[in-house]
């Protein structure tokens, strides 16, 4: 019942903010601000598919959908159009379908509870920390064992850039293949990128050996990862 809830909360979200708001009330939103008309159609419709979707006797809960994605559509209108703010908009959302799920279903002593399952859970933060190293730490990892290669590179700063974004998503997806035990869809993965990234005719040989090392050490990495993880979780 509690996850059931939650997903239609996230469906009327989803709905409202993605398939329901045509890109000329963004536009009215950003240029009117708290003045468009358009803003509060669209909290009014985000506010009804929640009420619709969870029942007629949360009305609360929908009026409380209403004025927070009211008050924080308002400040996103007043911030520039970068990714930056668009993703704190959309958290702040989260957080509020996430609160209203935790005051209708939940209390203090079910956190307590399972917090500390999650905290004496090994496979978790087994799990969790692999994912971390794989992300980030090896990125920097990768970008200094990758150095002399990069630093001979005329384009060297932006291909960097796009390489560390690329590998920390590879790593991530090889890793969840590993845990999920789909060792084929690895293959698949690997040869994608290699059709993509290797394809190019005239390419510099600097740029190719920049490339194939980079890619070699990253999915190594996730790999023996991936296969540790395995190991320790089982045992």
């Amino acid at each position: 019942m509690e996850i059931n809830w939650l997903t239609k909360l996230l469906l009327s979200h989803l709905l409202a903010d993605f398939v329901l708001q045509p890109s000329k009330w963004v536009t009215d939103k950003n240029d009117k601000h708290y003045r468009s008309g358009y803003l509060y159609l669209h909290t009014f419709i985000a506010a009804a598919l929640a009420w619709v979707f969870m029942g007629w006797a949360y009305w609360k809960t929908a009026m409380i959908i209403f004025i927070t994605h009211t008050l924080i559509d308002i400040w996103k209108s007043y911030r520039r159009p970068e990714i930056k703010y668009f993703l704190i908009d959309q958290l702040l959302h989260l957080l509020v379908i996430v609160l209203c799920w935790y005051f209708n279903f939940f209390d203090l002593n079910t956190i307590i509870s399972k917090w500390n399952y999650i905290t004496a859970s090994n496979h978790l933060w087994i799990t969790g920390t692999a994912f971390v190293f794989v992300a980030w730490p090896s990125a920097i990892l990768i970008g200094q064992l990758t150095k002399k290669w990069r630093n001979k590179l005329p384009d060297a700063d932006a291909l960097g850039d796009a390489g560390k974004w690329i590998g920390i998503i590879e790593r991530i997806l090889i890793l969840i293949f590993i845990l999920h035990g789909q060792y084929q869809a690895i293959g698949l993965l690997i040869a994608a990128k290699s059709i993509l990234r290797f394809g190019e005719t005239g390419r510099q040989e600097i740029k190719t050996e920049y490339l194939l090392i980079g890619t070699l050490i990253s999915i190594s990495i996730a790999v023996f990862t991936g296969l540790l993880v395995v190991y320790l979780t089982a045992v």
